[in-house]
C-alpha cells in the first residue's frame, strides 16, 4: 500500500469532510475554467497536443518568458520528478523541513541528498546562513518559497543571493513558487522577473493550488536555460498534460481580478486563524502564505476528526515530530467552525470541560 505523506485524502472517509489539509484556493476554481472544460468536451475525444502548444504560448505570455524555456507536465509533483531524472544529480541541497517529494524524487537517481536545516530556535526563518551551505560539491538545490509547511517566504534580496551563489557554483537551483501567488506582494519574493539572468535556475509553478485544480493535475517549470527545459522535456511521457487539464489552464490564465481578489481573501482569513490559534494557547509561526503552521503539545488528528476535521500533520517532515501541524486557510465559515471545535478540544485537553 502506498504511504500516505500528503494532506488531501478525503477518499479514506465514507461522509463529508471538512479538508484543513490540503492547501487550496477557498474561492474554489473559477466559474471560467469550469466553463472552458464543458465548452470544449467534443475535442477530448482525441490525444493531447504533445507539444502543449496553446498551453506554452499562453504562458510564455502571462510570465514574459520565452515558450522555449518551459515545460509542462501532470502536476507539479511530476515535473520534480522529471527534473531529477532528466538532470540526474549526484549530490543535492535541500532546505528543511519542506516539501517531501523532493527527496523522494533525488532518491529515484540515487543522488546524495543533503539538508540545510531550519531551525525551531530561529522561528523557521531563512538566512544569509544558507549561502554558507552552498559550495561546488552540489550539484542541485531545492528551496520552496513560500516554504511548505511553514508558509514563511525568503525575500527577494536573499534569493537572488542564493541564485548568484548557486550560479558561481555550477548548481542547478530548483525554486519552488507554487504558492507565490497567495502573498500580500508577490514582487518580494519572487524572482520570475530575473530569470534571464540565470541559467542555472529553473522555477516551478503549478494551478493546483491558485486555481484550485489539484485533480486535474497541471504544473509547469521555467528554465533559465532553453537547454534544461528541453533535457526536461526530453524526459516526459508524451502526453503528460490531458487536453482538459491544457484548456482549463488557458481560461485560467485569462482571469482578471481574481489572484488578486484571492489574495484579500487569503490575508483576512489567515488572520482570523492565527489570531484565533494565539488565543488558545498554540505556538503559531508567521506564515504568509494560504496555510498556518503551528505546534501543539497535544494530539489534534483524532480529536479534530470527531468533529469531521482533518488537519495535517508535519511528522514526516525533517526534523518535525507529532506536534507540528499545518493547517489550509478556508472559508470564513470553515474557519469559524475549525476554530469554535479546536476551542473545544483544548478545554477538553486542559480539564476545563469534558466536550
Amino acid at each position: 500500500m502506498m504511504k500516505e505523506v500528503h494532506g488531501g485524502n478525503i477518499y479514506k472517509f465514507d461522509h463529508p469532510i471538512y479538508d484543513f489539509s490540503a492547501n487550496l484556493n477557498p474561492l474554489g476554481m473559477p466559474e471560467e475554467v469550469k466553463q472552458a472544460i464543458i465548452s470544449h468536451i467534443d475535442s477530448y475525444e482525441s490525444y493531447p497536443d504533445p507539444w502543449n502548444r496553446e498551453l506554452t504560448d499562453a504562458l510564455s505570455r502571462y510570465h514574459g518568458v520565452p515558450a522555449s524555456s518551459i515545460c509542462c507536465g501532470n502536476g507539479a509533483a511530476d515535473i520534480i520528478f522529471r527534473t531529477a531524472l532528466a538532470l540526474r544529480p549526484k549530490k543535492a541541497l535541500l532546505v528543511s523541513p519542506t516539501f517531501s517529494e523532493y527527496q523522494q524524487a533525488l532518491e529515484t537517481v540515487d543522488c546524495q541528498v543533503t539538508h540545510s536545516l531550519l531551525t525551531e530556535e530561529n522561528g523557521f526563518q531563512p538566512d544569509e546562513k544558507l549561502l554558507a551551505a552552498i559550495d561546488d560539491s552540489l550539484d542541485m538545490m531545492f528551496i520552496c518559497n513560500p516554504n511548505n509547511p511553514t508558509g514563511i517566504p525568503v525575500p527577494r534580496t536573499l534569493m537572488l543571493a542564493i541564485c548568484q551563489q548557486c550560479q558561481k557554483c555550477g548548481v542547478q537551483l530548483v525554486i519552488d513558487e507554487c504558492f507565490t501567488e497567495f502573498l500580500d506582494a508577490e514582487d518580494q519574493y519572487s524572482v520570475m522577473a530575473d530569470l534571464h539572468r540565470f541559467e542555472n535556475v529553473i522555477i516551478l509553478k503549478a494551478f493546483t493550488k491558485i486555481y484550485a485544480m489539484a485533480g486535474l493535475r497541471l504544473g509547469y517549470c521555467v528554465c533559465g536555460s532553453e537547454e534544461t527545459a528541453e533535457q526536461i522535456r526530453g524526459s516526459l511521457q508524451p502526453w503528460a498534460v490531458s487536453t482538459v487539464a491544457a484548456k482549463a489552464g488557458c481560461a485560467a490564465l485569462e482571469l482578471t481580478g481574481f489572484v488578486e481578489k484571492t489574495r484579500a481573501y487569503i490575508h483576512e482569513n489567515r488572520t482570523l486563524l492565527m489570531d484565533g490559534l494565539k488565543r488558545l494557547g498554540y505556538q503559531v509561526y508567521p506564515s504568509a502564505a494560504n496555510y498556518i503552521f503551528f505546534k501543539s503539545s497535544r494530539d489534534l488528528i483524532k480529536p479534530l476528526l470527531e468533529w469531521d476535521i482533518m488537519v495535517r500533520s508535519c511528522s514526516n517532515y525533517v526534523t518535525l515530530d507529532e506536534q507540528y501541524y499545518r493547517i489550509a486557510v478556508r472559508t470564513r465559515e470553515e474557519n469559524t467552525y475549525f476554530l469554535k471545535c479546536l476551542e473545544k478540544v483544548t478545554e477538553r485537553n486542559e480539564g476545563r470541560s469534558d466536550g
